[in-house]
């Protein structure tokens, strides 16, 4: 089932049904409420945010108390060149809660409102209470690395990086940012999406299992007994055969990818991309078979661009950037290190005070 984009009636906000993130995006972009939550493992945050001209953060994984943590029992170890070992695994989920909403503040106080106890720590007065001149002054220090289309490995619908690059160029415009266009790839992305694919469907897998409540050789009968569209199958039928050595070369990537980006934060306070690759498309459409030109492999290839954030556990920022050719919204994403939530927010608030593509309300 799909549900209508608020901004655009025959495009598709929704894709698999009326309570996922894609929808729920509807209710504070059509006015109905102020604001919307939901849980974002590829992009379910943030690509809604984007397309219904609404702000969304993705906090830093964890922070929710969310249960998804290593994908494997045990460590794994990374031999170094001096021959000792250091175990390697992903220490947080694939998937955070968080909010959407039409302004920063709404934002800020929806997140502290869904936070746990344990992240007390994070005060929505913080990035409320400060006034114009403290905002112009984080900005003009802040150094925004701009990824691009990750040295063209990312296909693009057309327009869409023009729009984005033309949002993200509002912080040096006018607040004296330094935007940095990053050149080529910073990390191989056919090594990012394998690492992904081996872990989603890991997960997938062995979370349909625990909820069928069955041996490991039923799940993909009792799927397909079931009626269970064909790519929750596809996933579970990969999970399934996924070895150790493959679950194993799947972490390594992982912790090289946070390697490469913890070096990128040394000179970059931000790292910036869209928040999809393609505009909402006709809601007939399942998914998009073809970007630019370029065949999808996979039903969600299309939001490949998603991957780094996630595969990091990295906070993200969603921003609107405005409309393309056919008046259809698009986002930015711009993400930090884990932790830095509060500084990503910090950015919203000015952002929302000083572009003119801000989110708007529906007459």
């Amino acid at each position: 089932m799909h549900a209508r984009n608020a901004m655009d009636t025959p495009c598709v906000t929704s894709l698999s049904n009326l309570f996922t993130p894609f929808a729920l995006s509807v209710i504070p972009a059509s006015n109905m409420l102020a604001l919307a939550d939901g849980s974002d493992m590829m992009g379910s945050l943030r690509n809604p945010a984007g397309w219904n001209n609404l702000y969304s953060v993705r906090p830093t994984a964890g922070w929710m108390d969310e249960s998804d943590g290593s994908i494997a029992d045990g460590d794994v170890d990374k031999s170094t060149e001096s021959g000792d070992s250091e175990p390697i695994e992903l220490p947080y989920p694939t998937s955070s809660v968080g909010p959407m909403a039409r302004c920063p503040e709404d934002l800020a106080m929806f997140l502290e409102t869904l936070l746990p106890e344990e992240q007390s720590h994070f005060h929505a007065s913080a990035i409320m209470d400060l006034s114009l001149e403290e905002l112009n002054s984080i900005v003009k220090r802040s150094k925004i690395g701009w990824l691009n289309d990750w040295g063209g490995s990312f296909p693009f619908e057309d327009g869409v990086l023009f729009h984005c690059k033309r949002a993200l160029d509002t912080f040096e415009l006018k607040g004296g940012a330094n935007i940095e266009c990053i050149p080529g790839a910073p990390f191989p992305n056919d090594d990012l999406w394998e690492a992904w694919m081996s872990i989603r469907s890991y997960k997938i897998f062995n979370s349909l299992q625990e909820k069928i409540g069955c041996d490991a050789d039923e799940v993909v009968p009792t799927l397909k007994a079931c009626g269970v569209k064909p790519e929750a199958i596809w996933e579970c039928e990969r999970g399934e055969c996924l070895t150790q050595q493959q679950l194993e070369s799947a972490l390594v990537k992982a912790h090289d990818w946070s390697v490469c980006a913890d070096s990128l934060f040394q000179s970059l306070d931000f790292l910036a991309l869209p928040s999809s690759q393609v505009y909402p498309f006709d809601a007939s459409i399942d998914w998009p078979k073809s970007i630019a030109g370029k065949k999808m492999d996979t039903y969600h290839r299309w939001m490949n661009v998603m991957v780094p954030v996630t595969l990091l556990g990295a906070p993200c920022l969603t921003i609107p950037a405005g409309t393309g050719s056919t008046n259809r919204h698009m986002g930015v994403q711009i993400f930090s290190q884990r932790g830095k939530d509060m500084q990503l927010l910090q950015l919203a608030r000015w952002y929302h005070q000083n572009s003119e593509m801000n989110s708007t309300n529906l007459a």
